[in-house]
C-alpha cells in the first residue's frame, strides 16, 4: 500500500515543480477551430495527449464531495504534465442514494438543478482558465452511472431505470433502445442541453458561450442506439442532430462532438456513423478503445495479449480515420483504457502492459489522430474500497467499477510515458 507520507510527499514535491508554470500561464488563449482535418487554435495546429477527470466540478464544489484543495492540487499536477485538455461530466442526472450512480448529482428532476454543483462547474472552469486548460463538457450518458438514458425514461415514463450491476446488461440496453424514440425523454434531454449551454459563469461573470476553457461540448458520453431496428436507429440518428443543432444555435464559438465510441459504438455499422458524422454541426470525430471489454485483452491474459490489443487497436483507428476524412474530421481517441497487471485494481499493482499500450496510442498523435484522452485520472486519490461508497475519494474509475483498474495516479510509472511523449 502507499504510505501518506508518500503521498505527502509527492504533493510538496509538484507543488515546487508546478506552481512557476501555472502563473506564468494565467492568461487564456482563444478558442479552438478546425481547418483540413485538423485543431487549430492562436493560429497554430493544436494537438494533445489528454485525460478523462470526470469528477472535477464536484471536487469544485462547496457542498458533498467538494475538496477545492485538492482540485487545485490535480490540475496543477495535470497542467505540469501537459495534459492540458480534460474530458469532464458536466453533472449526473436523478436522485441520490441509487447504486452505482456518482453523486452528488447536478440535474435533481427535470428543470431542478443542485446550484452548489452548478457554481462546482463554474469554479471548475475558472480554475482550469488560470492555467489555460481546456475541457470537453459532455451532457448525457447512455450508461447508468450518471443517470444518462435511463434516468430520462424513467422521468418521463414512469418506468424504473434499470441498473447493469443489479439487473443484467442485456435487459439494461433493451431498456436503453426506448430513448431513441421517446421523444418525451428526449425533450427533458434537450431541455438540459439549452440550459448548459447558456449558462453564465457566477465566478468570473462569463457566458459559457465565450468561454475559452470550453475546448468543446460534447452530446454524450458514448450514445448509443442500442438496436439493430430501423426505426430506433432512425430515431438515434435524429435525437442527435437535434441536440447538435440546439447547441450550435446558443454557442458558436465552441466545438461540437457527439462523444461516440466510432464503429463500435453505432452497433458495428459504418454506415450509421457516417450518418451521425455528416450532421453539419459536429466539428470532429471520437472514438473510445477498450481492449479488455471488447474482448482483445482477456482479463487472464492482460499482459500477454498486448501486441493483438495493439494491432487490434491500429485496425480500429484505421477503420474510423478512414470515414472521418470522407467528411474532413479531426480524430480524437477520447477514450482508452488498459487494465493494470494481473487484473488487479491495487494501487500496487504494476502497469507495464498499460504503459507500452498508451505509449502506442501516444505515438499516434499528429498522426492519424489530433489528440487523446487516457481514462482516467486519479492522481492522488487513495481509494477506501474496490467498490466505490459514498465519502471514498473519487477517481478515474467510476462508481461502477473496481476502483484502480483503469485509473492512473500520481504514483503510477505510466507518468513517465506521460512525460516522454508530452515533452516531444
Amino acid at each position: 500500500m502507499i504510505s501518506h507520507k508518500k503521498i505527502l510527499t509527492l504533493k510538496l514535491l509538484l507543488a515546487v515543480l508546478v506552481v512557476p508554470s501555472m502563473i506564468s500561464c494565467s492568461r487564456q488563449s482563444g478558442f479552438t477551430s478546425v481547418r483540413d482535418g485538423k485543431f487549430y487554435r492562436n493560429g497554430k495546429v493544436q494537438t494533445f495527449i489528454g485525460t478523462n477527470f470526470w469528477y472535477g466540478p464536484i471536487l469544485a464544489s462547496e457542498g458533498e464531495g467538494g475538496d477545492i484543495a485538492r482540485l487545485r492540487a490535480e490540475l496543477d499536477t495535470l497542467h505540469a504534465l501537459g495534459l492540458d485538455n480534460l474530458r469532464v461530466l458536466a453533472g449526473a442526472d436523478g436522485p441520490r442514494g441509487v447504486f452505482s450512480r456518482v453523486e452528488p448529482t447536478l440535474q435533481e428532476a427535470p428543470g431542478v438543478y443542485n446550484d452548489t454543483l452548478a457554481r462546482g462547474l463554474d469554479v471548475f472552469l475558472a480554475e482550469l482558465g488560470k492555467r489555460d486548460m481546456q475541457a470537453v463538457l459532455y451532457l448525457n450518458n447512455s450508461w447508468e452511472w450518471s443517470g444518462g438514458y435511463g434516468q430520462y425514461l424513467e422521468w418521463a415514463t414512469g418506468e424504473k431505470a434499470l441498473i447493469p450491476l443489479i439487473d443484467g446488461y442485456w435487459p439494461f440496453m433493451q431498456q436503453m433502445r426506448k430513448f431513441q424514440t421517446s421523444k418525451a425523454s428526449q425533450e427533458l434531454f434537450f431541455n438540459h442541453v439549452r440550459t448548459m449551454v447558456s449558462r453564465t459563469n457566477t465566478v468570473t461573470g462569463k457566458p459559457y458561450s465565450e468561454d475559452p476553457a470550453i475546448f468543446a461540448w460534447q452530446i454524450g458520453n458514448e450514445p448509443r442506439c442500442f438496436s439493430d431496428e430501423p426505426e430506433e436507429r432512425d430515431g438515434f440518428a435524429l435525437w442527435i442532430a437535434e441536440a447538435a443543432r440546439i447547441v450550435k444555435s446558443i454557442d458558436r464559438n465552441h466545438l461540437l462532438s457527439t462523444g461516440n465510441e466510432g464503429i463500435m459504438g453505432c452497433e458495428g455499422d459504418p454506415e450509421l456513423l457516417r450518418r451521425i458524422s455528416a450532421i453539419p454541426e459536429i466539428d470532429y470525430m471520437t472514438v473510445h478503445i477498450w481492449p479488455y471489454n471488447w474482448g482483445w485483452a482477456p482479463e487472464d491474459r492482460i499482459e500477454e495479449a498486448l501486441p493483438e490489443a495493439i494491432a487490434k487497436t491500429d485496425e480500429y483507428i484505421t477503420a474510423n480515420v478512414a470515414i472521418a476524412s470522407e467528411f474532413g474530421l479531426p480524430v480524437v481517441v477520447e477514450e482508452f483504457g488498459y487494465p493494470r497487471d494481473g487484473f488487479s485494481p491495487s494501487m500496487d499493482a504494476t502497469t507495464r502492459a498499460r504503459d507500452a499500450y498508451y505509449e502506442y496510442m501516444f505515438s499516434e498523435v499528429g498522426k492519424r489522430l489530433q489528440g487523446v484522452n487516457f481514462w482516467g485520472w486519479s492522481g492522488f486519490a487513495v481509494p477506501a474500497h474496490t467498490q466505490w461508497e459514498k465519502g471514498d475519494p473519487y477517481s478515474g474509475d467510476p462508481a461502477q467499477e473496481a476502483q484502480g483498474l483503469n485509473g492512473v495516479y500520481i504514483t503510477d510509472t505510466t507518468i513517465d510515458t506521460i512525460i516522454t511523449y508530452n515533452k516531444n
